[in-house]
C-alpha cells in the first residue's frame, strides 16, 4: 500500500508588486508545510510579484504605471528569487508549483504568466507559460505555448497543471489527461472582476440596492441578466471538477487571498478610486479547496502553528492559511474502469489530438 501524499495548498497573497519579499514569504510557507510534512507545496495563480487585477476595473489609459511595476517586478525564469526557492524544495525535499509573472530578455516588456513545477532536488520539471491570457489579462500577458503541457512523472505520482482560465480548454485538459496526470493543479487569482458589484454602484450614486435575483416577485434570471459578477467558486470548481472526473485524478484548486496593500495599489491614482477600492471589496473571493477523482469535494485541514491542532475545513476564502490533504493515489484506478477517456474509453481510430511543444523564440538564427 502506497504512503498518502500529503499536499499543502497556500491560500495567500502576496507583498504586492515586491517580487523579493513575495519570494521570501514564500520560502517561509514552504519551511512551514514540510514542517507539517507536506510533499506537494502549491502556491497561487502569478504568486510573483501579483496578479493584474487593476486591468478588470481601470481604464488601460490610467495603467500605464501599474504595468511598468509589474514588468519590473516580474522575474526571469532564472533569476535568484526563484532559484532561492528551488533551493529551498530541494533542502527539504519537496515538490513546489508556484506561479509568477515571467519577464524574457528579448523584450523589456513581454511578459508571459508562468508556473513552475520544481521537484525534490530543485530541478525544474515543467516551466509553463498559460497559453492565452484571459479577458483583461491580455494587457499584461503575452500568449504562451505548449512547452508546458506535461505531467511529471515523480515520486508523489504525476503531476500536472493549468492555469486558471486553461482548465476551461477541454483540448488542454484532455492532453494533461492522456499522460496519467494522478494530482491535477489548478491555480486562480484572488479576486476577478467582471462588473462592478451592483451594490457598489448603488451605493457610490445614493441609490437604494435592486432586489436580488427572485425577490419582492421578481422572476428568476440568469446570471448574465442580473448582470451579476464573476463568482469565483462555482465557476472554479465547475472546470476543476469536471477535469477530476474525466481524468480520474485529484484536484488541488489554489487561490489567492486579497491582501489590503493590493486594494490600496489597485485604487492609487485611478480616476475613481472609491469605485476600485469598493468593488474590490465586494468582488467574489477565490477559494482553495481539494477534490477527489470524482470530482467531489474533499475536505480538507488546517495546522495550529503554535499548537499542531488540526481543523478540518472544506476550503479556505475568507482567510490567509494552509490548507493540508492527504491523498491515496490508488483512488484514481477505480473510475477507470468505467471512463477512461484517454485509454480504454476513448476511439483513438476517430479522434487524433497533436500537441506542438516547440518553445517559441520571436527569430531562429542559423
Amino acid at each position: 500500500m502506497p504512503q498518502p501524499v500529503r499536499v499543502a495548498a497556500c491560500h495567500v497573497s502576496p507583498v504586492f508588486l515586491s517580487a523579493k519579499a513575495t519570494a521570501a514569504k514564500a520560502i517561509s510557507l514552504i519551511q512551514e508545510a514540510a514542517q507539517n510534512e507536506a510533499n506537494l507545496v502549491v502556491f497561487p495563480e502569478s504568486y510573483i510579484p501579483a496578479f493584474p487585477l487593476w486591468s478588470g476595473l481601470r481604464a488601460p489609459t490610467e495603467n500605464h504605471d501599474l504595468f511598468k511595476q509589474m514588468a519590473v517586478e516580474s522575474v526571469y525564469v532564472d533569476d535568484d528569487k526563484l532559484s532561492t526557492i528551488r533551493a529551498t524544495a530541494n533542502q527539504l525535499g519537496v515538490l513546489v508549483s508556484i506561479g509568477f509573472s515571467e519577464k524574457v530578455r528579448y523584450s523589456s516588456a513581454t511578459l508571459f504568466n508562468s508556473n513552475l513545477l520544481i521537484g525534490t532536488d530543485g530541478e525544474i520539471l515543467v516551466h509553463h507559460r498559460k497559453l492565452m491570457p484571459t479577458f483583461y489579462e491580455k494587457l499584461t500577458w503575452s500568449p504562451g505555448d505548449g512547452h508546458g503541457l506535461q505531467a511529471a512523472e515523480t515520486s508523489f505520482g504525476k503531476v500536472g497543471i493549468l492555469i486558471c482560465g486553461e482548465n476551461t480548454n477541454p483540448l488542454a485538459r484532455y492532453a494533461m489527461a492522456a499522460q496519467g496526470e494522478q494530482i491535477h493543479i489548478s491555480t486562480w487569482p484572488a479576486v476577478w472582476p467582471t462588473r462592478v458589484p451592483q451594490s457598489v454602484l448603488s451605493a457610490l450614486n445614493g441609490e437604494p440596492t435592486r432586489p436580488t435575483n427572485g425577490d419582492e416577485g421578481t422572476p428568476p434570471v440568469s446570471k448574465a441578466a442580473q448582470g451579476a459578477n464573476y463568482d469565483n467558486v462555482a465557476a472554479n470548481r465547475t472546470r476543476a471538477a469536471a477535469h477530476c472526473f474525466e481524468a480520474k485524478c485529484f484536484g488541488v484548486l489554489c487561490a489567492g487571498f486579497l491582501g489590503a496593500d493590493a486594494i490600496s495599489t489597485a485604487a492609487k491614482g485611478a480616476s475613481a478610486p472609491k469605485l476600485v477600492s469598493e468593488a474590490l471589496k465586494h468582488s467574489s473571493r477565490g477559494a482553495t479547496m481539494f477534490l477527489d477523482p470524482t470530482g467531489t469535494l474533499l475536505p480538507g485541514f488546517t495546522v495550529d502553528p503554535e499548537t499542531s491542532a488540526r481543523t478540518q475545513k472544506d476550503m479556505l476564502q475568507e482567510e490567509e492559511g494552509i490548507l493540508y490533504a492527504d491523498f491515496d493515489l490508488d483512488d484514481c484506478i477505480e473510475g477507470k474502469q468505467y471512463h477512461d477517456v484517454a485509454g480504454g474509453y476513448q476511439r483513438l481510430d476517430v479522434f487524433e489530438l497533436k500537441v506542438d511543444r516547440r518553445r517559441r523564440q520571436p527569430v531562429l538564427f542559423e
